[in-house]
């Protein structure tokens, strides 16, 4: 249910040519859409600007107060901006209340009074949250006034809507269910009496489309900036296209990255060579591990979740390199090698054998390898040996690497849109670590039309071959494309 209530703004009609200007003096409208967003303490406020202005340096608490000066996040796109206002709650709306009623005769003095309540330097000390909360809805921000679903209903909070409601403001009212929706119901029947439009929305789990509807919702609410709000929630859409092919980017360099490192150390002997064995598969894995880390940050970065915190070692398979289930896991399945390899032209039966079952214990190494183990990324020793070699003109090396195993590059593929797939769908006041959870990337294959995943598969046989793939980021749109 998003949106439960919405009802078209009345126009009032001022008396005469004076009072509209001393209207448009006291109570403004901005020329850019601006949201003051208001309500009681502790209720999800800061989340909400957190989520709509994608900005993760904004203090969220379940202490009450958290928010002791109003405060604007701007966000911008190509085509224009807004800006979010996240406010202290109300502390005490009866009375302020009392004394808007006070000093103010009618109704058309609503604006004034609210004026010179935010102007008086009494009110300023005595008031000070609901001073800080209102002047930016004087001098022109429309209203988000955000309740928690999850709360009953009570009549404390209508000073507040009755404040809210002098305004004049295009007003919103947001449900946040923080813990269940149980209220919701009565909410949004008393909500509809004070406020233009009501929606139900959870800053935790509203994803990208339900923000641009809100977003648009106020085209109706008003008028003024719906030129400027079309422009942006366009412009919002369009970045939201470049965040994904940027991220098929970050995709295909850590492939080109990973098929094609190796590692190596020169020795006067032979002896010499294989000692340094251990040395070279340390700093092959070390590099591995760290080329993945840094593409997951910088997918992060990208979607400008850098501060949420990942461990790859949280997210390992299960140690157990001889579960041919868990070899699997992240990569093709048997079935799917079996057509990979055909479809790149490994239809002997000896090269057959080779893809799935003699290297089938390197495969289960690699599988669980990029998940990033913390003993055995790429296995032990016996799996994955480093070679040593002459050099022609002296010497010996040993050296590890690049990784031939058919199914390296899925599994690489696989593990990275596990990850997308969290951090697209992660909304910033979300503050949890990413974790493992349920992802499978085979069904995603299946899903792809016959010549989309042909060509992926014949991309990846290049990719281990060490052959260059100058379309890539075309062969893998379509994985990305999938929901």
């Amino acid at each position: 249910m998003d949106s439960i209530y919405q009802r078209t703004p009345k126009l009032v009609a001022v008396s005469t040519p004076k009072l509209a200007e001393e209207l448009k003096y006291y109570m403004k409208t901005n020329t850019h859409p601006q949201f003051a967003v208001v309500g009681h303490p502790n209720k999800g406020k800061s989340s909400i600007v957190s989520t709509l202005s994608h900005d993760q340096s904004i203090a969220i608490s379940n202490r009450s107060g958290t928010t002791e000066h109003a405060t604007t996040y701007t966000v911008e796109t190509h085509s224009g901006y807004y800006e979010l206002i996240d406010t202290p709650g109300f502390q005490r709306p009866t009375r302020v209340l009392k004394w808007l009623n006070e000093h103010c005769q009618n109704a058309s003095e609503r604006a004034k009074t609210l004026y010179e309540f935010i102007s008086s330097p009494q009110c300023q000390e005595e008031f000070r949250d609901e001073v800080e909360l209102l002047t930016p809805i004087v001098n022109g921000a429309a209203i988000l006034y955000v309740v928690d679903g999850s709360r009953p209903y009570g009549v404390e909070y209508e000073s507040e809507m009755e404040i809210l409601r002098w305004t004049g403001q295009p007003s919103m009212a947001l449900i946040n269910p923080i813990e269940n929706g149980q209220f919701v119901d009565e909410w949004s029947s008393a909500l509809a009496q004070y406020f233009k439009s009501v929606r139900l929305f959870n800053p935790f789990n509203a994803d990208f489309d339900k923000q641009i509807e809100l977003l648009k919702t106020f085209v109706y609410l008003n008028p003024q900036w719906a030129d400027s709000l079309n422009r942006i929630t366009d412009g919002l859409v369009n970045k939201r296209h470049s965040q994904k092919s940027e991220s098929i980017t970050i995709l295909a360099h850590l492939l080109e990255d990973l098929c094609a490192h190796q590692t190596h150390q020169k020795a006067v002997t032979k002896t010499q060579a294989t000692k340094l064995k251990p040395v070279v598969m340390k700093n092959y894995t070390q590099w591995m591990k760290t080329r993945e880390h840094n593409a997951i940050e910088e997918l992060l970065a990208l979607y400008c979740h850098s501060k949420t915190a990942f461990s790859l070692k949280d997210l390992d398979l299960p140690p157990d390199l001889f579960d041919c289930e868990e070899w699997y896991a992240w990569g093709l399945n048997k079935k799917q090698l079996v057509s990979a390899s055909t479809i790149a032209g490994a239809a002997s039966g000896a090269m057959l054998d080779a893809a799935i079952a003699g290297s089938s214990l390197m495969m289960g190494t690699i599988g669980g390898g990029l998940i990033g183990a913390t003993g055995a990324w790429i296995g032990a020793n016996s799996l994955l040996n480093a070679r040593i070699k002459g050099l022609p003109l002296g010497g010996f090396q040993a050296k590890i690497g690049p990784i031939t195993n058919r199914n390296f590059p899925f599994v690489v593929i696989g593990r990275f849109l596990h990850l997308y797939q969290q951090i697209i769908n992660l909304n910033h006041a979300d503050r949890r670590m990413l974790t493992q959870s349920t992802f499978d990337f085979q069904k995603q294959l299946e899903l792809l039309d016959t010549d989309a995943r042909k060509a992926i598969f014949n991309g990846c046989n290049r990719l281990v071959k060490q052959k260059s793939v100058n379309n890539l980021d075309e062969l893998l749109l379509p994985l990305f494309n999938l929901k």
